[in-house]
């Protein structure tokens, strides 16, 4: 087996929380050399997922309200699975929503650019990242309490948690969309979690 297959072979799985970024999300993996899945939360079982053996999962953004009836909710067994998990803006919510966290829904729905700054560098998750980068923002939930064990990361004017993580338990969440080409440095964010927290095989 070439060194090529095996990096084809690792896995990253994203749930799919009905943004229109996700499918964009799955290739921006694949371009890194690495294969990736998407899967519905709702169908989904944690024993599919762990037949698919995968390195990390990504949470997807999405239009909806963590506390809303129609809130498309998380198998809470994932976070059970002792890999490292990436929840983008409506994935983030659900993370801190699990954890205990306090998620407000916002008067106005954020879209747009937005310049965020990393607090103390930040985890791995940013390393070799500028400490301000514009990125882009699609959200109706904010945080205004961030969970038990989780720091901020990262803020904005608009948004004080921009970012948060929980390093011993590799979970990290970010309020904007790296996959979006209007976010500066997005692909290598994925890059450090692809590579630097999952420990995907990078192609020389």
């Amino acid at each position: 087996m070439t060194e090529n297959n095996e990096i084809r072979q690792e896995m990253i799985v994203v749930l799919d929380f009905g943004d229109p970024f996700d499918q964009l999300i799955v290739r921006r993996i694949r371009e890194l050399g690495v294969n990736s899945k998407l899967l519905h939360p709702r169908t989904a079982s944690t024993d599919e997922i762990k037949k698919l053996n995968p390195k990390g999962i990504i949470l997807s953004g999405g239009p909806r309200h963590v506390h809303s009836d129609n809130a498309i909710s998380l198998n809470k067994e994932i976070f059970n699975l002792r890999i490292p998990i990436l929840g983008i803006c409506y994935g983030m919510q659900l993370i801190a929503a699990q954890f205990d966290g306090k998620v407000e829904r916002r008067e106005k729905r954020t879209y747009g650019q937005d310049t965020i700054q990393i607090k103390d560098g930040g985890p791995e998750l940013f390393k070799g990242i500028p400490e301000k980068l514009d990125v882009w923002m699609s959200f109706g939930d904010s945080l205004k309490g961030i969970p038990a064990g989780f720091v901020i990361d990262a803020e904005s004017e608009k948004v004080p948690v921009a970012a948060i993580s929980n390093t011993a338990s590799k979970f990290y969440g970010i309020q904007f969309h790296p996959e979006a080409e209007q976010s500066e440095y997005g692909t290598e964010i994925l890059k450090n979690f692809v590579f630097g927290l999952c420990h995907c095989n990078e192609q020389s």
